[in-house]
This record gives structure tokens, C-alpha cells and sequence, in this order.
């Protein structure tokens, strides 16, 4: 009952919100598809058609807007990328030999294109980025906090079961991502109390990451932290945060979590590596035999499902990894606009991290290390994953072309003056300020 009624409450406010800035139905719209909550709360929804209301009235609002603002600065490039590769994939499933697939995956990435663009469209302020990363943290964390429920009471659901249709793999990837963005939204914030909601969605996420057994999740929370680390100017506070990190980490993995990461890097006495390990080179390499037939156009969207058995897989088997996937089946254009967009997302976070004035609102630093360490986490394990319409790194992307169009705005207004800082400096927070902008420039929210 609980699930029902907080789904109707989201589905209605955000409804709402919408009709009054887009960005709020948008927000809803994240909400729900994180959530899942037909998965969530099977047992009390069924065949609701929530996103699709809240998806509508955004749009629609958006639409009445004008379209919202497409002044994106720096964030030009990833955007558009993002929008070539969904065109691309358009003109490829006309091509398709199999149009239901295609076109399905079509209808798919459409679902997460349209609210990406209301959201990067009518981002106008630092709080709404900050709703942003909230939204995406609390409800990782919700449904992780779920995750560890099932098991402290006996049953792996995670494992067993996977969350929101997708395997344990796929569901811990997602996951991955989303820690990203709590360990440095923790930093961000003053209060304590704030700290301490977004520390126990950090020990939600990493247990269920470990007790996932999903050892390329494993292997990109390991990446992520290290990123992290690096890209964090430290002090004492700081050393000890990743202590109790690296600690929690040693406390909340068992031998037999241990043990499966550890079988990844293995080999036996014929020099073979663990069963698991070794199919996924032996899919990638039959992923580049396809390949080859035609690197411009690959197979089709979503078709290497499709040929798998003629390699003597299982019909339906998925390449376990999305970049060798995405390339197998739209080619060479594809993958270089595909992977772009999020390498673009990482490279203009990186060099405007290393631009940012000390004078600047401290919430454009952590911005930028959220996409940084998230979306690199996100790339390592999408390496041994299929998980195309997986929307968690796709809003964290968002996220980073949001503080970039922001950040441009206001500098080209004049409201952030150039200076010479450390790359890595933590700005100290002063008085809490939201800065925004709008048709006369550069606005002090607060």
C-alpha cells in the first residue's frame, strides 16, 4: 500500500510541478523510472502507466515553453552527440532486417532522449542541479535500502531476481553510478543531518553492490574511489572519509564475495580463465566477427541478440558489454557518437574543473567530480555489461552538461570573473547561495 500511494503522490505532484517549470515534471519523471515501482511494488501495482502521464505533461509544458533555452555553450557538443546517435539508430532501423527489434530499441532510447533534453533544456540554477543529484541519490539509495532488507532476511533477492527487469549485473552498474554521485553530493553539504541521510544511502549502495557478486561493479567502485581520490584536493577530514571507505569495504565483503572477485583475474591449470570470464571474451570475439561484415552500419539495433545462436549461444544472449555491443550492431558512427557523449560529458567536466575561480559557487567543482568519477565507474563496468537503456548514467550526464551550461552562462554575464586556482581546490562554502539565470542575466537566487 505504502509503494501505491507514494507513486500516486509522485505521479500527481509532479504532474503539477510540471505544468509550472518542466524541469520539476522531469525530476518526477527520474523519480519514477528510478524507482521502478511496478518492479518495486509488484504486489500492489500493476499496468500503471505513471511515467508515460508524468512524461506527457512534461513534454507537453515544455513544449508550451518554446522548447526551453538551447544556448548550451560547452555542452553543445555532448548533446548533440547524443542526438546524432538516436537519429542514426532511427535511420538504421528503417534499414533493419528485423523492424519490431529495432524500432523497439528506437522507442527505448526515445524515452530517455525526450526527458533529457527537457531537462538540459530548463536547467536554470544550481538548485536544480543539486535537486537533480539528490533525486538520483536518494533514490539509488531507497531502493538499495530495499535490496538489503531481502537480504538480512534470508533471501538474495538481488542476486537472484536482479531489480527493474534487468539481471544482478546490470541493476549493480546502476548502482555504481549512482555512489559516485553520493560521495561527492556528501561533500558538498554543510548539514549534518544532510550528511548523515546521504551516508546511509552510501552504505546501502556499497553493500548491495558486494552482496550483488557482480565483480565488474566491484571493479569500478574500485576505478570510482580511486578517481575520486585523485581528483579531491585532500585534507585530514578527507584522508579519514576514504579510510572509513576502504574500511567498510574490507568489513562488508565476505570471503565469498572476495572470492568470486578474485576468480575474475585467475586462471586454471589449462590456462583457461573462470566459466563466466571466459564467455564474455568469447562473445566480444564473435561480436567482432559481425562486426567486421559491415563496421558502418553493424547488424541493426538491438539485432546481435539475434545471431547469437548462430555462433552456437543461446538465442537471445546479450554481448555482456555494451560498447562492443553497441558497436557490433550500429557500426563505427554509432559508437563514436555513443561513447562521445559520455567521454565529452567527462573531458569538459575535467577541463572546466581545472578553470573554476576560487571565487566561484563551490557547487561547480563538485558538479564536475560527480560526472567525472561517476561516469568513469559507469564505463568500467558497462565493459562487461549490456545495459543500453540503463537511465542512471544518462541523468548523471545530464548533470555534468547542466553545470557546464550553467557555468558558461554565468561567466559570459560576467558573474564569474577568470582567475588562475588549483584544479583540485575544495571551496571552502560560505553563505549558502543559488545562483541562476534568466532573460536579464545573472541572478543571486538567495
Amino acid at each position: 500500500m505504502k509503494g501505491l500511494i507514494l507513486t500516486y503522490m509522485i505521479t500527481i505532484c509532479g504532474s503539477c510541478a510540471a505544468l509550472i517549470n518542466p524541469f520539476y515534471g522531469f525530476l518526477a519523471y527520474v523519480t519514477l523510472a528510478l524507482l521502478r515501482p511496478d518492479f518495486m511494488w509488484a504486489h500492489s501495482i500493476s499496468g500503471g502507466r505513471f511515467s508515460k502521464i508524468v512524461a506527457i505533461v512534461m513534454l507537453a509544458s515544455w513544449v508550451m515553453r518554446g522548447f526551453g533555452n538551447w544556448n548550451l555553450g560547452r555542452a553543445r557538443v555532448p548533446v548533440f552527440l547524443f542526438i546524432g546517435y538516436f537519429l542514426w539508430c532511427v535511420l538504421l532501423a528503417f534499414m533493419a532486417p528485423h523492424q519490431k527489434e529495432a524500432w523497439y530499441y528506437v522507442e527505448q532510447m526515445a524515452k530517455i532522449l525526450l526527458p533529457f533534453l527537457v531537462g538540459i533544456t530548463t536547467c536554470r540554477t544550481e538548485r536544480h542541479l543539486k535537486l537533480l543529484a539528490w533525486t538520483i541519490v536518494l533514490c539509488t539509495g531507497y531502493v538499495c535500502f530495499e535490496m538489503n532488507v531481502y537480504y538480512f532476511g534470508g533471501y538474495n533477492f538481488l542476486y537472484l531476481v536482479g531489480f527493474g527487469g534487468v539481471d544482478n549485473n546490470s541493476a549493480a552498474i546502476g548502482f555504481v553510478t549512482g555512489l559516485g554521485v553520493a560521495f561527492f553530493l556528501f561533500l558538498s553539504e554543510d548539514s549534518w543531518v544532510k550528511k548523515a541521510v546521504i551516508g546511509a544511502c552510501m552504505a546501502f549502495i556499497l553493500h548491495a553492490i558486494l552482496f550483488s557478486f557482480s565483480r565488474g561493479a566491484m571493479l569500478a567502485t574500485g576505478i570510482g574511489v580511486t578517481i575520486s581520490f585523485f581528483i579531491t584536493k585532500k585534507k585530514q577530514e578527507h584522508y579519514v572519509l576514504f579510510g572509513i571507505a576502504a574500511l567498510a569495504v574490507v568489513l562488508l565483503a565476505g570471503p565469498s564475495v572476495r572470492e568470486r572477485f578474485l576468480l575474475t583475474f585467475m586462471k586454471d591449470k589449462r590456462g583457461q580463465r573462470e566459466a563466466s570470464a571466459q564467455s564474455r571474451i568469447d562473445l566480444w570475439a564473435d561480436c567482432w566477427t559481425v562486426f567486421q561484415r559491415d563496421p558502418v552500419f553493424g547488424c541493426g539495433p538491438d539485432h546481435w541478440p539475434l545471431l547469437a545462436h548462430t555462433f552456437g549461444w543461446k538465442k537471445g544472449k546479450e554481448a555482456h558489454s555494451l560498447w562492443v555491443q553497441t558497436a557490433t550492431e550500429t557500426g563505427l558512427p554509432g559508437i563514436i557518437m555513443f561513447s562521445g557523449f559520455y567521454l565529452m560529458c567527462i573531458w569538459r567536466s575535467w577541463r572546466l574543473l581545472r578553470q573554476i575561480p576560487e571565487r566561484a559557487p563551490p557547487w561547480f567543482g563538485h558538479s564536475c567530480r560527480i560526472t567525472i568519477a561517476a561516469l568513469c565507474g559507469f564505463g568500467v563496468a558497462a565493459q562487461f555489461v549490456s545495459l543500453e537503456a540503463l537511465e542512471v548514467p544518462y541523468y548523471v550526464a545530464l548533470l555534468g552538461c547542466g553545470n557546464l551550461v550553467l557555468y558558461e552562462r554565468l561567466r559570459a554575464n560576467g558573474a564569474i570573473a577568470p582567475e588562475d586556482s588549483d584544479w583540485r581546490d575544495e571551496i571552502q562554502p560560505s553563505t549558502p547561495r543559488d545562483f541562476g539565470f534568466d532573460a536579464a542575466g545573472p541572478v543571486i537566487l538567495n
